[in-house]
Formats: C-alpha cells, sequence, structure tokens
C-alpha cells in the first residue's frame, strides 16, 4: 500500500469512528474532529490518491490562477475548472440583480430536488456563460474577493503597500535557506472581519524548510473537507512544492499537513466507506518541463503525472 492514501484512509477510518457530529453553517452537519496531521515523503511518488480518480489538471489549473494572482472565475471556466463556480453563483443569487427562481439553500436542495436541480443547473449554466463572455457581469460577479491569489501575490499592507509573497519566499529559499522565515499566509484579518473575500481561506497558511538539498512544506487548514477537499489540497502544495524546489534547484522532501477542524459531511459517509473498501495502487510520478525556469511561467502543459492508475472517481455534493 502507498503511503499517501495509507495515512489518508486512516485519517477517514478515524472522523468515522471518533468524529463528533456538529451543526454547521452549511446547514448538512459534519463529523468532526479537532487536531490531524499526515506527513508525504515526496520522492516516494507524486500523491494523488489512487482509491478514488483526482482530476490533477484541475488542480493544477487552480494552483496556476493563485500563482498568477487571479480572483476572478473567468480563468478557472476558460481551462474547464469548475470547482470554485458554487461560490460565485452564490454571490450572483444573492444579489439584489438577481431575478431569477429561489436559489436559497441551493447546495443541500439540489441533492434532495430533481425539479430543482434541473432548474439550478440552467441557472449555473447562463452565470458560467455570462462570466465568460460578459466583462462587466464577470468584473461584479465573477471576482471572489480578496481570495488566495490576491492574498498570495497581492498582500496589501496598512500602508497601502502591495507585497508579492510568492515572489518574496522564492528569494528568500535561494539566498536565506536556513530561515525559519520561509512562511506565506493568507489570512488577512481586514478581509476577514470585513467580508471582503467569498470564502475565507481554509489553507491559511504555509512554510518551508531546506536541509539536505531538498524543500518541504507544511501547509495548515482552519476547516477541511476531508473526502472532496483534502485529495485536493495534498496535491495541490505538493505540486507548489516541486514548482518551487524546481526554480531554486533542490529536490522535494516531505510534505505536512497540520488540519484544525477536521471533518466528513453528513451526505458523505456513503462515499468515504466505497472509498475506505477499495486497495491502495501504486502512486504516480511528476513531470515538470526542464526548459522552464520560472514558477510564473508554468502552463498546464509544462507538467505531466506519468503512471496514475487510480480506482473511478466517486461523486459527491459540495457543501457552500
Amino acid at each position: 500500500m502507498n503511503n499517501a492514501d495509507k495515512v489518508y484512509l486512516e485519517m477517514c477510518q478515524t472522523i468515522l469512528d471518533k468524529g463528533i457530529f456538529k451543526e454547521d453553517r452549511t446547514g448538512v452537519g459534519t463529523y468532526s474532529l479537532f487536531g490531524y496531521q499526515l506527513r508525504f515523503n515526496l520522492a516516494e511518488g507524486f500523491p494523488l490518491l489512487t482509491t478514488k480518480r483526482v482530476p490533477f489538471k484541475l488542480i493544477a489549473s487552480e494552483l496556476l490562477w493563485f500563482l498568477k494572482g487571479d480572483t476572478n472565475l473567468r480563468y478557472l471556466l476558460a481551462h474547464n475548472n469548475h470547482i470554485w463556480d458554487e461560490w460565485g453563483f452564490q454571490k450572483w443569487v444573492t444579489s439584489k440583480d438577481y431575478k431569477g427562481p429561489d436559489m436559497t439553500d441551493f447546495g443541500i436542495r439540489i441533492t434532495q430536488d430533481e425539479a430543482f436541480n434541473k432548474i439550478y443547473e440552467e441557472q449555473m449554466k447562463f452565470y458560467q456563460e455570462q462570466v465568460l463572455t460578459n466583462d462587466t457581469f464577470a468584473k461584479t460577479y465573477g471576482d471572489l474577493g480578496n481570495v488566495y491569489g490576491k492574498q498570495w501575490r497581492h498582500w496589501e499592507g496598512s500602508n497601502g503597500k502591495v507585497y508579492d509573497q510568492i515572489k518574496w519566499v522564492i528569494n528568500e529559499i535561494k539566498h536565506n535557506p536556513n530561515s525559519r522565515r520561509l512562511l506565506v499566509n493568507a489570512w488577512d484579518v481586514a478581509s476577514v472581519y470585513e467580508g471582503l473575500m467569498q470564502l475565507p481561506p481554509c489553507h491559511f497558511c504555509f512554510q518551508f524548510y531546506v536541509v539536505d538539498g531538498k524543500l518541504s512544506c507544511l501547509f495548515n487548514m482552519r476547516s477541511n473537507d476531508v473526502f472532496l477537499g483534502l485529495p485536493f489540497n495534498i496535491a495541490s502544495y505538493a505540486l507548489l512544492t516541486h514548482l518551487i524546489a524546481h526554480e531554486c534547484g533542490l529536490e522535494v522532501g516531505d510534505l505536512v499537513y497540520t488540519g484544525a477542524d477536521v471533518h466528513l459531511y453528513a451526505n458523505h459517509l456513503e462515499q468515504i466507506k466505497e472509498q475506505l473498501s477499495r486497495t491502495p495502487r501504486k502512486l504516480p510520478t511528476l513531470k515538470l518541463n526542464p526548459a522552464i525556469q520560472s514558477v510564473f511561467d508554468f502552463n498546464l502543459e509544462d507538467m505531466e503525472i506519468i503512471g496514475y492508475d487510480p480506482h473511478p472517481v466517486i461523486k459527491a455534493p459540495v457543501a457552500v
């Protein structure tokens, strides 16, 4: 059994066995634990889970979106990436400009009412088309506010000065690798408190560590949808570590995940039980285009996953 699937599945089983049921913001409810850590040796393979198919291109295009400093859904939609659609859609259907059918609690209702689900899909399709083609609409309802891309690349201080945290940390890794300050923070207090983000950052901080010519990364999550979200988060930070190690002339070391409120949504239990019944397979490897030197110059075609042979995808609703 590969270690990535092993430690992930052990975590899921622990939540099933010991998780406490809690009501939550979404109205779905979760089985939750507080405090959990996982470690992945990136030299053993790229940690793209094999007990269900995890779509690497969606993970890669989202990470590139972050690294561009972008916060508008247009880039993601242009790359057929829909993992953030529900949050932009929510912004639109709760606005004074929305005149369509009632979309209250759409995240729950689409799983319970087939007729409503059809109406929702029609409204979502219209929303996506408007973001892609209507500049005014996209600027207002396609932008998610001060989310990850803004914080990573355009952190604004109280003095009005803008800081590029990704460029800074790469420069520090190159020139001051023993620093204990190789850290990027997405938890902007003002943006969170003033509601300037459509979704406050779940993975709110990450830190790098260099030893023996290897780059390791630890990322922290305040809240984690373990079934749908965590497989994406693991692969995304693994990819980020590979990209920065590549630019800095380092090998990859460990990826460490630290989760605070780690939870399985109440409507994901059957899905996780299905995943737990599967036998893990060999991890794939990541190949990066050696001609690309800068993290900021990579495109999707410059990254390739080799030898990925997962079990089929397991679908589950997103709690918004």
